[in-house]
């Protein structure tokens, strides 16, 4: 008895199954390879700061790239960090004291933490880097960093969002601000 088509295409199909199988290395290499362009392409040095939805940071054209410091981020409602959330911005603004006793006590931790200081850390604080919304009142911004500088932490710096220099949006010069009028400077 003759087979029938369909029956010679399967038989057919079982030999070649039954040979060895082989990986084909071709297609893998080009994923591979595709994957390491894009990540060489889209890797850069810029450090970006865990932002929290709640905060929209101020504009800034500084060039001076952030360090990795203990992050104080301060929006509408609360105080946070480390993520963790210390004390209610109303509460604080409603008390009377320079001194934040939530972050003061967070503060201390940190530093027990990680007691020993580099020289630099020496000179200059601990560093620290506050996250405010823009829309925060200036009186709790200065009761934070009032805090931070009285527990170690002197280096301060303010999280802000660049711009590119060649924003329209910015002035051709920017107004000076003359510490020296108002008493603060060198």
């Amino acid at each position: 008895m003759k087979a029938s088509v369909t029956a010679r295409r399967m038989a057919r199909h079982q030999q070649r199954m039954r040979g060895s199988s082989k990986l084909n290395l071709v297609s893998l290499m080009d994923i591979f390879t595709i994957l390491v362009f894009f990540l060489l392409v889209n890797s850069s040095d810029v450090e970006i700061l865990q932002t929290d939805k709640n905060i929209k940071l101020p504009e800034s054209v500084a060039e001076q790239k952030p360090d990795q410091t203990l992050v104080v981020k301060v929006n509408g409602t609360d105080l946070l960090v480390g993520g963790r959330m210390l004390a209610k911005v109303e509460d604080i603004i409603s008390r009377d004291e320079t001194e934040i006793r939530e972050l003061k006590d967070e503060l201390k931790y940190q530093i027990e933490r990680r007691p020993e200081m580099t020289d630099l850390e020496k000179e200059r604080g601990r560093a620290v880097t506050i996250m405010g919304d823009k829309a925060v009142p200036y009186q709790l911004l200065k009761k934070v960093m009032y805090t931070c500088a009285a527990n170690e932490f002197r280096h301060i710096s303010l999280a802000v969002s660049q711009l590119p220099a060649d924003d329209p949006q910015i002035p051709e010069q920017m107004p000076e601000l003359d510490l020296a009028a108002k008493g603060l400077g060198g």
